[in-house]
């Protein structure tokens, strides 16, 4: 099971959001590539980025940011970006900036034959990104709450070629709350697709317990760890290595 330390940029420097509100938000570094050479240090094999600015205005922002991330940590340490990915012509500057993976969010319900497309000619190199509040799907930097449901989004991103979701659980986002496990278990299951966990990771436990579920075999690649590592609730050493035990101790 990965562990994927996040990095959430907002006009160049790292930050991390309340529920998504862009506007509640606290900056944890003026310089994201060292935070991603701090998380290389400690062991993270996969980064993952998001445009904040991107997300709510559809317009890259922050790739100076992302250049220099890249820079830090070169060929060691591969990374997933998303926010306002909505073109094709989007994903291949990312590409071409070094990032391994694109997430696309708003534009999987918006234009899913763009994703399609994007399918057909990058692969597994991207991932959608479902955001959910209360099982609804949310777009727009989750300033817009949809009618489509999770997992009938999961199975229509399926049917274009889609095999990686990252599912994220907005009510716990940035809260500290705990992850949904249940839901993202219930997701996996429903659309069999490859999920990512995201959103609300508290406590070391958290992990453990998706690791529990890896082992009967629910499609979970990882999870996405942000703002328990910035408040110092654990270390990204301490989650790589409790993950590494219940592995091992299986």
């Amino acid at each position: 099971m990965l562990i994927f330390p996040a990095i959430d940029l907002k006009e160049g420097k790292a930050v991390r959001l309340l529920q998504g509100r862009l506007e509640d938000s606290t900056i944890y570094a003026d310089y994201p590539a060292d935070v991603a050479r701090s998380f290389l240090e400690q062991g993270a094999g996969f980064l993952h980025v998001v445009d904040l600015n991107g997300a709510f205005s559809g317009k890259p922002v922050n790739d100076q940011a992302i250049r220099e991330i890249v820079c830090a940590v070169g060929s060691k340490m591969k990374i997933q970006v998303g926010g306002g990915i909505r073109t094709l012509e989007r994903i291949e500057e990312l590409l071409g900036l070094g990032v391994s993976r694109v997430i696309l969010g708003t534009i999987a319900v918006k234009e899913p034959e763009l994703v399609k497309e994007a399918v057909r000619r990058f692969g597994e190199r991207v991932v959608v990104g479902i955001d959910a509040r209360d099982g609804m799907v949310a777009v727009q930097g989750w300033s817009e709450v949809t009618k489509l449901g999770a997992a009938e989004l999961g199975l229509a991103m399926k049917a274009v070629g889609v095999k990686r979701i990252i599912f994220t659980d907005i009510a716990r986002d940035g809260m500290l709350q705990g992850l949904n496990l249940e839901s993202t278990v219930k997701l996996a299951q429903e659309t069999g697709l490859i999920v990512i966990a995201s959103g609300g990771i508290t406590i070391l436990k958290n992990l453990v317990d998706i690791q529990k579920e890896v082992d009967k075999g629910v499609l979970i690649e990882g999870a996405i760890v942000g703002k328990a590592l910035y408040s110092g609730a654990f270390t990204l050493k301490e989650a790589l290595n409790a993950v590494l035990s219940r592995e091992e101790g299986k």
